[in-house]
């Protein structure tokens, strides 16, 4: 309707502010919305180009992504009001493609946490039952993209803060190729494990952004510089032919019998198909969680040390500098990161490094090596996203162990650095099950074939919020 003239872009942005104010006092899924820069917005695209590839969408972007002109401060005190004087270049490649961004979504800390209850601003709630948590880091980019706030949202990826609140929420999201996307102007937590990628209501979506923001850039030293391919092209292959490993080590002990129903269910919509399903077993990944818990504190305790008082954000007076950074940090800090921080500290400390870091580094390369052995075996991997449906608010807060154990499933991928989706699967006792689908590097193609297919064969596609699904 919109590159056939017969709405305008100003159209779409009324209806999109009118959904926010219907669903934000309840959701809270935004730190920032941009309303009065998304008309202005919208004013300029009436006559700009139709054809752009996002002409007139609403999109929401994370708040750890700088945007000229809009706070971010990563759901953190220490960096409130920081005001970036530059966008990062996924947001130049959003504008460039015609895209109207609505909004700065909600996140834990840093990128730290599973639930979106470690933001300093508030905690976001899940669409599908508002005492429960929507998942995260990128919890609130989920949750506006299942509440119909926006037609598309970024998040980023560290060790599952895209696919695990896409499970949690019944949408679709997926984590690139590491280096796929530039990270440029995106704040970091753990630079070798970072990765920006989309959030969408079905897989044509998902596949659109991506082809938006992939590419190399010369900004992003850790970019792949290469032409990236067409992914919408790729949807309509179908997923005959190919051969679909299920990692038999993800589907054991404490994953819901209703997520490891779906999930198995899922396996058996592919066969249908024209898919082979081949179970593998991948005992590595086991180790997984532990090795992430030193090398992502490790190098966030190197990330974070900027934030002093002195360049960002926040500062509290002291008499003295190295009392005004103490002062600073503690104010500005919140508890789960600064746990993070003393956890990646101790671990590069003298006499820790080599029993603790530089061996968490060794089981990475195991990792990398036991999924290059699978891939030699299977076109793609699946497993269930997370091991449980959301959980409810505050349920997991003090405990966290178990809101670490939330991530198992998504942690290898990044490690690997491979791609990885979440895409519906259905639903158990009324809350959305995520099917993970992971790829070789630069795989993103076969991921999107296989998961398109799935949509089709099962007709889980688009769910909302409320509405039966089979």
């Amino acid at each position: 309707m919109l590159r056939a003239g017969e709405i305008d872009p100003i159209d779409i942005v009324d209806s999109t502010f009118k959904r926010i104010n219907e669903k934000e006092p309840d959701v809270k899924a935004f730190i920032a919305v941009l309303e009065e820069s998304a008309r202005k917005r919208a004013e300029e695209l009436k006559d700009a180009d139709r054809s752009l590839p996002l002409y007139g969408i609403p999109v929401a972007v994370k708040d750890n992504m700088c945007m000229r002109g809009a706070q971010t401060t990563c759901g953190s005190k220490i960096l409130t009001p920081y005001e970036p004087p530059y966008d990062a270049t996924v947001v130049e490649k959003l504008k460039a493609a015609g895209a109207v961004i609505v909004g700065k979504t909600n996140m834990d800390e840093f990128a730290m946490g599973s639930s979106c209850e470690w933001s300093a601003h508030h905690p976001t709630r899940n669409p599908w039952d508002l005492e429960r948590a929507p998942g995260g880091s990128s919890g609130g980019s989920a949750a506006a993209v299942a509440a119909c706030e926006c037609a598309m949202s970024l998040g980023s990826d560290t060790g599952g803060s895209i696919r695990q609140p896409a499970s949690l929420c019944g949408v679709v999201g997926m984590k690139p190729t590491y280096g796929a996307v530039s990270r440029y102007g995106l704040v970091a937590f753990a630079s070798s494990l970072d990765q920006i990628g989309p959030f969408a209501r079905d897989v044509r979506d998902c596949a659109m952004l991506l082809d938006v923001i992939c590419g190399h850039d010369p900004k992003d030293s850790t970019s792949i510089d290469r032409e990236p391919p067409d992914h919408v092209a790729a949807l309509d292959a179908g997923a005959a032919g190919m051969t679909i490993g299920m990692i038999k080590d993800l589907f054991g002990d404490g994953v819901e019998p209703g997520v490891r129903e779906r999930v198995s269910a899922a396996a058996e919509v592919f066969e249908k198909m024209g898919a082979k399903i081949k179970e593998i077993e991948m005992p590595i990944v086991k180790y997984a969680l532990p090795a992430y818990y030193l090398i992502a504190p490790a190098e966030a305790s190197s990330n974070l040390a900027r934030y002093d008082g002195v360049q960002y954000g926040m500062r509290e007076n002291a008499d003295d500098i190295v009392s005004m950074f103490r002062k600073t940090r503690r104010a500005g800090f919140g508890a789960e990161v600064k746990r993070r921080i003393m956890l990646g500290t101790y671990a590069l400390s003298a006499g820790y490094y080599d029993a603790y870091y530089l061996r968490a580094l060794k089981v990475r390369t195991l990792i990398v090596k036991e999924f290059e052995k699978a891939f030699a075996e299977c076109d793609i991997l699946m497993s269930p996203t997370s091991p449980a449906t959301a959980f409810k608010l505050n349920e997991k807060i003090d405990d966290p162990l178990a809101m670490y154990m939330m991530d198992i499933c998504t942690i290898p991928v990044n490690l690997a650095g491979l791609p990885g989706m979440s895409i519906p699967c259905g639903l158990s006792d009324g809350l959305p099950v995520g099917l993970q689908l992971i790829g070789p590097t630069l795989g993103e193609q076969a991921l999107l074939r296989a998961a398109r297919a799935f949509e089709i064969g099962s007709g889980i596609c688009g769910m909302i919020p409320g509405e039966k699904t089979d």
